[in-house]
């Protein structure tokens, strides 16, 4: 659905007046891209540990595994920032004028 004309200018405006703003983006988020390497390596040994833990004890084998999820989980919420960063370069009259692709039901 396309904006309005008003809608257009109050955009513009917004684009203004953040452009402006020299601390805008020191304001932003921080992607550590040493933290997704941390997880991924932990999430690496975590299954090393859960292979060999079950030679050990279904416990340990267990709560290594738990660990591998929430590695992962802080893996995949560092690669959508990491996403939403690489999106965030683009200017929005950008995101305005791309196409969604056609549903395909």
């Amino acid at each position: 659905m396309p904006l309005s004309e008003d809608e257009q200018r109050i955009l513009r405006q917004i684009e203004a007046e953040l452009e402006q703003d020299p601390s805008f983006a020191e304001r932003g988020y921080r992607v550590s891209r040493r933290r997704l390497a941390l997880s991924i390596a932990g999430m690496i040994i975590g299954l090393f540990v859960t292979v060999i833990g079950l030679a050990v004890s279904f416990l340990l084998s267990f709560a290594a595994f738990a660990v591998v999820l929430a590695l992962g989980s802080v893996a995949l919420g560092e690669l959508r920032l990491i996403g939403r960063e690489q999106i965030g370069d683009l200017p929005i009259r950008d995101w305005l004028s791309s196409t969604r692709p056609p549903n395909r039901d």
